[in-house]
């Protein structure tokens, strides 16, 4: 079990992790300040639990979404008002963080079968020399 969670969650560099989990902070907080100002049980310790799971899960449902894109827009250059780039990617981030705990799976299931390719090249690697 360790080696597997080594190979999805570890998957990722740590500039990248710590970058989207600051980021997902945007999201976070306001939640959680919303839940807790309003607090009703039993929902509101649901969303108190749920909402960090959201955020934990954030920078991997990020990197699915960054990976479509890329793979959509190739090495294409879109000029456009910054306005409208600040609204749409902070859309973009916002449903990432909502769906995260949907889109998230699929990062981690392409996290470990890459990481998984890369750790038996380097066995075979290390093998032949």
């Amino acid at each position: 079990m360790p080696n597997f969670i080594k190979k999805t969650f570890g998957g990722l560099k740590t500039s990248y992790l710590i970058r989207q989990y600051l980021f997902g902070l945007i999201f976070a907080i306001p939640l959680l300040s919303i839940v807790i100002g309003g607090f009703k049980y039993p929902e509101s310790i649901y969303a108190i639990i749920y909402i960090p799971i959201l955020w934990i899960l954030y920078p991997y449902s990020r990197f699915v979404y960054e990976s479509v894109a890329s793979y959509i827009m190739g090495d294409n250059i879109l000029i456009t008002d910054t306005s409208i780039f600040v609204v749409v990617k902070l859309m973009t981030m916002g449903m990432c963080f909502v769906f995260s705990i949907f889109i998230a799976p699929f990062g981690l299931l392409y996290l470990y079968f890459q990481m998984s390719k890369l750790e038996k090249q380097s066995k075979g690697n290390s093998e032949k020399g």
